[in-house]
């Protein structure tokens, strides 16, 4: 019989603070890696939070559901699984320290733990509903302004002008930062000047970055080769796309030779394999011979329409018979077999080629021009390379190498993270009204009764990032707080130490927010201090940025309003003078966007957890389909042990 657990506020804690052990031992810059072990005593070496949470082999049910909210929002965002952990402990802690004196004073209820746990689920639930009405204007006014925006430019283009360097640059950073706490500091700026190289090549001027960054994301199965054996510096980027399969006939062409190209869903000739089978049983009767030529007659109209359309490459989704292959090969056209579906979707997409299931229905439309196709060697395999001729995208492939294919399956989990996390940055927050009214008061101007309205979504442009290193976690907390006395101030009447108030709410958040920081400098507290000071005091030497002289600074050549201006610009991030600003960003960047959406996260995930009225354990198998890692990926570290 099942067992059932009336699970109380402190055994959620207690559940999630193991997690947060675990996660503790690769966290922040001097955090190490775990190594994981199988039965069959191989061995991988990992910083990922995912990658460790993934190995664990979790009994309740609820690290389960905490584990699975990780997978969820890691599969969205590529980043912050284990600030996701630190943060969901540090918000069990302080909920649970405030339900623990509420039930030191009030006896309405008769049993202590059940009015904890009332108290700790009003706590989350309200604390949910300030984090999606309110805490997205007070990061974009608190936080944004103090940190710089990306510039989506071509790294590789002549004549680059010195501000796009700078923040290419940036980039770089951004990247350097990320890879740190995935590869370890070997690898991280290899990979950083790898993936700009990589999106510099998919850049394309009709599309947007979000676009691209979605392409890569959804195709990257198909975009990436991992080769095993070699120095993780031999991976590079080549133009094309690879098609992970060999020629099926004898390759005829020679290098850089426009080819033709036709993709097949189905048998270039049913028939050929009836043949084929009939033949094989009864190969000395008439009928059988007379049938067989009729069929060979037939497949040879099918190549002679295939050869008039100028086609001399088939890609087949499926194995075709030896009557095709034969006659393919004499009349000089290439045949790939079993070509997976991602790899044919892609090709179609790229190409503008439609695929074709039936023969005798190929027309012009079916047909793709490629640059040149040739086979390629990487690593101990022999594949096909493209390119294509009249692409709107020019398309580029990923080889990603390493000493062993756990290694190189680590490095392109990461290098596929990083290019989700550059996705979440590069998507505008939203905001309401509020953040523009806020905006204009600290302006110190009144709005004209000819003044636009206040933007009411979108207001934030995309791509801003703050340094790392706790900037973004001590920059919210400060304005968290001012956001409490601010409504402290507009209502002197309400209550402060209320759980029901929002500086109470702002207040609580806030002090949770520090745990990020105290852990990335827990072996140097005087640090920890030093940084918390430097930007205190960045934030209260700095003019406000929609002050009267900033908005003459971003007032735009067309506006002589600077109102005006400053309000098309409400939450805007600024172009950050990185080496006059009281601290830099040569350290690292992190995005706002990711944080954002992580603490939205863990809010959830906290009310869900607090909401829950019995746990029943089961020995139903852990289910994996949230996790964004590949199957071989998940069968390399779900039976692996954390030591």
């Amino acid at each position: 019989m099942s067992h059932v657990e009336r699970p109380h506020l402190k055994h959620v804690l207690h559940t999630v603070s193991v997690l947060e052990a675990v996660v503790l031992r690769s966290f922040g810059p001097d955090g190490g890696q775990v190594l994981f072990t199988r039965d069959t005593g191989q061995v991988m070496l990992s910083r990922s939070g995912t990658r460790i949470l993934t190995a664990l082999r979790l009994e309740h049910p609820l690290a389960r559901m905490v584990v699975e909210c990780v997978w969820k929002h890691t599969a969205v965002t590529g980043d912050g699984s284990k600030n996701f952990i630190l943060l969901l402990a540090s918000l069990l802690r302080v909920i649970h320290t405030a339900a623990c004196k509420r039930c030191n004073v009030s006896h309405t209820y008769s049993s202590r733990e059940a009015m904890e746990n009332a108290t700790a689920r009003h706590l989350a639930d309200t604390l949910l509903a300030f984090g999606l009405e309110e805490l997205g204007d007070v990061i974009s006014t608190g936080v944004v302004p103090y940190g710089g925006v990306l510039s989506w430019e071509d790294p590789s283009a002549h004549a680059v002008p010195a501000h796009t360097n700078k923040d290419m640059h940036t980039l770089q950073k951004l990247l350097t930062a990320f890879f740190h706490t995935r590869l370890g500091h070997t690898y991280c700026d290899f990979f950083s000047r790898l993936t700009c190289e990589f999106l510099s090549c998919w850049k394309c001027e009709d599309k947007a970055p979000s676009y691209l960054l979605h392409l890569i994301d959804d195709n990257f199965s198909v975009l990436h080769t991992p080769v095993s054996g070699f120095p993780v510096s031999c991976s590079r980027v080549i133009e094309g796309q690879v098609i992970h399969r060999d020629f099926s006939t004898p390759f005829s062409w020679t290098n850089n030779q426009p080819v033709k190209a036709v993709v097949f869903s189905g048998h270039l000739h049913p028939d050929a394999h009836k043949a084929g089978a009939v033949l094989e049983l009864r190969g000395g009767e008439r009928g059988v011979l007379r049938y067989t030529s009729c069929t060979e007659r037939s497949l040879e109209c099918v190549i002679t329409t295939l050869q008039s359309l100028g086609v001399s490459l088939l890609l087949c989704a499926v194995k075709q018979s030896e009557a095709v292959l034969a006659l393919a090969g004499l009349s000089g056209m290439c045949v790939v077999e079993c070509v997976g579906e991602d790899e044919r979707s892609l090709f179609a997409q790229l190409s503008g080629a439609v695929p074709v299931s039936d023969c005798w229905l190929i027309e012009q439309e079916h047909v793709a021009t490629l640059t040149f196709c040739r086979p390629i060697l990487l690593g101990a395999h022999r594949y096909i390379h493209m390119s294509f001729h009249d692409s709107e995208i020019k398309p580029h492939s990923l080889v990603i190498c390493g000493a062993g294919e756990g290694q190189t399956d680590q490095c392109a989990c990461a290098f596929q993270d990083a290019l989700r996390m550059l996705h979440t940055t590069w998507e505008p927050m939203h905001t309401t009204a509020t953040t523009a009214a806020k905006s204009i008061l600290h302006s110190g101007k009144s709005r004209s009764p000819s003044s636009k309205p206040p933007l009411q979504k979108n207001v934030l442009n995309p791509g801003c990032v703050v340094p790392v290193g706790g900037t973004f976690e001590f920059l919210l907390h400060h304005a968290l707080l001012q956001h409490g006395h601010a409504h402290l101030d507009s209502d002197p009447h309400a209550p402060f130490h209320t759980d029901t108030g929002i500086p109470a709410l702002s207040r609580l958040l806030a002090d949770a927010l520090l745990c990020v920081p105290q852990q990335i400098y827990s072996h140097s507290p005087r640090r920890y201090l030093q940084t918390q000071t430097l930007v205190t005091n960045y934030m209260q030497n700095r003019r406000h940025p929609f002050s009267p002289m900033c908005e003459h600074n971003h007032r735009s050549p067309q506006s002589n309003n600077a109102l005006e201006d400053s309000e098309l610009r409400v939450g805007h991030c600024r172009k950050v003078d990185f080496k006059s600003d009281v601290f830099t960003l040569d350290s690292g960047v992190e995005s706002v966007s990711c944080k954002y959406k992580l603490i939205l996260a863990v809010l959830q995930c906290l009310s869900s957890l607090l909401r829950l009225d019995a746990v029943l354990h089961t020995h139903t198998p852990l289910h994996k389909q949230a996790c964004r890692h590949s199957s071989s990926s998940l069968e390399d570290t779900e039976e692996g042990d954390e030591d």
